[in-house]
């Protein structure tokens, strides 16, 4: 009788203690679904949210009430940055290391070993990683690293990329982002930028190549009047489907064509700018704008009525500065992202500092301005704390910093950290735009050509290879970099420098080489 009391007595405690254990497991916040929405090409006053302590003239031009709602709800950061170009800025998204580092240091082309250097008089480019992202050694000129959407992917997210991938040429296992830790890949490739956003011309694949590929993977909707952020959309949304439908997390990688070249009219919003008195190419621009904004909503209201905005972190980046030639652009060059000086492929605040917003429900301060400087590496770290991910290695050594202190309090700041910004080639793009449209002016006047920038605290610092000069800006006091203080800070440039210098060591940086020489060409005392 005793026996049976005690065994009845222990499977009694066995039960209790299973029960405790499920009710726990219940009990346990769930991981939260992320989602990067990234957005190509746009500057930081492309929107009716302004990321300066003042409104910009541009944040009266544009209609951006989704991304005003996004940023209602969280926090924005005044001073995001990216890279001057794409593909090195989606690689640091990804790998968690500065381009210095990774090499993959200008934008990659559609094919293997095409390095994409324009000519600069004296100089020679390294030999620096023009195919772009891998996960093994093998492949030449590539960076090797264990991704961010493999570690979540282990963690037990479901992994989905929809739209521009552009982490390495077409020939690399890396141009489909399946190979790079996505469970599903839609509309994602090589491809840097569509050749028509048109349904109708069947996104580029019906259009006499001029550049690069059509968008593929949308062949549902060729044909029809829809444009290509549109169609994005809804397969983002059937991508979160299916990571419903298996009752696991996600994490979406939302990466718009928009607002990249060619300039399009999104005939939804067009007209509305031409009523405005823009021209017509940047009412069409405007437009781009506008039609990603509303791809923002609509995935913000599908949030809504899958029930899972309380449980969904959502943040907006663009990958580098507002393009600001003309042509293709409209308008004045190299004004479009005022007050910031100059425009994508430079290194001035205008081709590197981005919109940002983040938003983490219950944890980010409704409407909150984060004055923390940070870098696109940082999404790395940031993504996988987020995700409760701890337990990783990786192949490769992470140089971005986790800004998860900024999301829970905003007023969180570090004037101690230094980012760098190094360039040791030349865009192609903005040098033939400048020989052509303005044959007088210099290429380092508007930020391009070889460079390397550092920033800590208020402090910036660029070094100009081709011409061997520094320039040294107060960024809270000169946002729009117009008053070069190296003269009257000599301590300060020398300190930098040698900040510069060290860090540049520490990443086993590439140079541009003399030449003449045959020489590495390095930052050196003025």
């Amino acid at each position: 009788m005793m026996q049976k009391t005690l065994i009845h007595g222990f499977a009694l405690l066995t039960c209790i203690t299973i029960s405790s254990m499920l009710h726990a497991q219940n009990q346990r916040p769930e991981r939260p679904n992320i989602i990067l929405f990234l957005v190509d090409d746009m500057g930081w006053t492309d929107t009716s949210v302004p990321f300066g302590d003042e409104p910009a003239p541009n944040n009266r031009v544009y209609d951006t009430p989704n991304m005003q709602r996004l940023a209602s709800k969280g926090v924005r950061f005044s001073d995001a940055y990216a890279q001057s170009v794409c593909t090195p800025t989606r690689v640091s998204l990804v790998t968690g290391m500065n381009s210095a580092r990774h090499r993959v240091t200008n934008w990659t082309n559609s094919g293997t070993n095409q390095p994409t250097d324009a000519p600069y008089p004296r100089f020679n480019w390294p030999d620096w990683n023009y195919n772009g992202l891998a996960t093994e050694p093998g492949q030449t000129n590539t960076a090797v690293a264990t991704p961010l959407p493999s570690l979540l992917r282990k963690a037990g997210y479901y992994t989905a990329i929809v739209g521009k991938g552009h982490f390495a040429p077409y020939g690399v296992p890396a141009s489909n982002p399946e190979n790079i830790g996505f469970i599903e890949s839609v509309a994602s490739d090589a491809t840097g930028r569509p050749r028509s956003y048109l349904g109708t011309d069947n996104f580029g694949n019906s259009v006499p190549k001029t550049f690069d590929r059509g968008v593929r993977g949308l062949e549902a909707y060729h044909g029809q009047d829809i444009f290509l952020s549109e169609a994005l959309t809804l397969e983002a949304q059937k991508a979160m489907d299916k990571a419903l439908d298996l009752n696991t997390p996600f994490f979406l990688y939302f990466s718009h064509y928009a607002v990249h070249t060619p300039i399009m009219a999104d005939n939804r919003f067009y007209q509305k700018y031409l009523d405005r008195g823009l021209d017509s190419t940047e009412a069409k621009y405007a437009s781009l704008v506008e039609g990603m904004d509303k791809s923002l909503g609509d995935v913000m209201d599908y949030l809504d009525v899958r029930h899972i905005s309380d449980n969904t972190i959502i943040l907006f980046m663009s990958d580098n500065g507002g393009l600001s030639l003309n042509p293709p652009r409209g308008g004045a060059p190299f004004k479009h992202n005022y007050p910031l000086k100059s425009g994508k492929g430079a290194v001035y605040e205008g081709g590197i500092r981005v919109p940002m917003i983040a938003y983490w429900p219950g944890v980010t301060q409704p409407g909150s301005i984060a004055r923390q400087y940070i870098q696109a590496e940082d999404f790395f770290p940031t993504i996988l704390e987020i995700a409760r991910v701890t337990d990783y290695t990786t192949q490769q050594r992470i140089d971005g910093v986790s800004f998860v202190p900024s999301l829970k309090a905003s007023t969180a700041y570090d004037s101690s950290r230094t980012l760098l910004w190094h360039f040791p080639s030349n865009w192609g793009q903005g040098l033939g735009t400048l020989q052509k449209y303005f044959p007088v002016m210099r290429i380092e006047d508007v930020g391009f050509g070889p460079t390397t920038a550092v920033r800590r605290g208020d402090w910036k610092l660029i070094y100009f290879y081709g011409t061997g000069h520094v320039e040294l800006y107060n960024l809270r006091h000169d946002i729009g970099e117009a008053q070069n203080l190296a003269n009257a800070h000599p301590d300060r440039v020398q300190e930098l420098l040698a900040e510069m210098s060290r860090k540049l060591q520490e990443k086993d940086a590439q140079f541009p080489i003399s030449a003449q020489t045959g020489k590495v060409v390095r930052p050196k005392l003025p």
